[in-house]
Parts: C-alpha cells; structure tokens; sequence
C-alpha cells in the first residue's frame, strides 16, 4: 500500500512534469469564429503543424434538411463532402509561438485553396490570411467564449 509521503512525491512530480507542457501550449489552438460569425473553427496540433475543422455551423443544413456539402469544390470527387467537420486549415510550420506561416486555407464558399499565414493579435484575436500568388486578403477571428 502506498503511503501519503510516496503518493504526495509522486503527485509533485507529476505536477512538475506536466507544468511545461501546459504552459507549452501555443495561442492559435482553440476555436475561432469566421469572420462572418457563422461558424467555429477547432485549431488542434496536427504533428508537427496545426489543422483546423469547421466544428459547428449556424446553419448545418439546407433548406430541405439535408447537410451541406462542398459542391464548390473544384475536384468532383470531394463534392459530396460535409461542410461541418471539413477540415479547411493545414501544412503550416510554426515560425515562433502564436505565428504560423507556409500553410493552407481552404475556402468552402468557392472552392479554392488558398497559401496562407496566420498570427495571434495583440488583442488575442487571430489575423488569418489567405494568398493567391502576390494578392493577399486578410480576415480576423475572435475566439469562441465557452
């Protein structure tokens, strides 16, 4: 049977080990709301790199019901895709913490796959840009209060 000095050691230890990775956590995680403020975006660590879902939409469905797919998408192949669960962000490398560039965003309104870059504001907000050749548009996300 463990004693209390053994279990209050133990317990220390694994608060110390696991302080840095907390702490290790970096600013873009977390959800985010479109700029439209008509969906949220779940940022998570993807290997190396970030990924982001659209995790809920204000409206998941059309008019008859059914789920709305990705009918923009230029391959047909993936237009039967559903817009709530896509994963629209990807392929970033992390330049410092709470900024990420070299990526891409995927822009289900048109269909098209965009470069971008992506960086964590002063305010906390998220500037997101999204870049076809030298032409850049950038958007900022606030994140969702839960």
């Amino acid at each position: 049977m463990m004693k209390l000095k053994d279990f209050l050691l133990a317990s220390a230890a694994v608060a110390v080990l696991a302080a840095p990775a907390a702490a290790q956590i970096d600013p873009v995680i977390g959800k985010w709301w479109n700029v439209k403020k008509t969906a949220h975006i779940e940022i998570a660590p993807c290997g190396d790199s970030v990924c982001g879902n659209i995790v809920w939409m204000q409206e998941p469905n059309n008019a008859d019901g059914t789920p709305k797919r990705d009918v923009n998408n230029d391959d047909e192949t993936l237009r039967d895709r559903t817009i709530q669960g896509l994963q629209i962000i990807g392929g970033f490398e992390k330049e410092a913490p709470g900024v990420w560039d070299d990526g891409e965003i995927y822009n289900p309104e048109d269909g098209n796959t965009y470069s971008s870059n992506m960086a964590i504001q002063e305010n906390g907000n998220l500037a997101v840009e999204g870049c076809v050749l030298f032409l850049c548009r950038e958007q900022v996300w606030e994140p969702v209060k839960e």
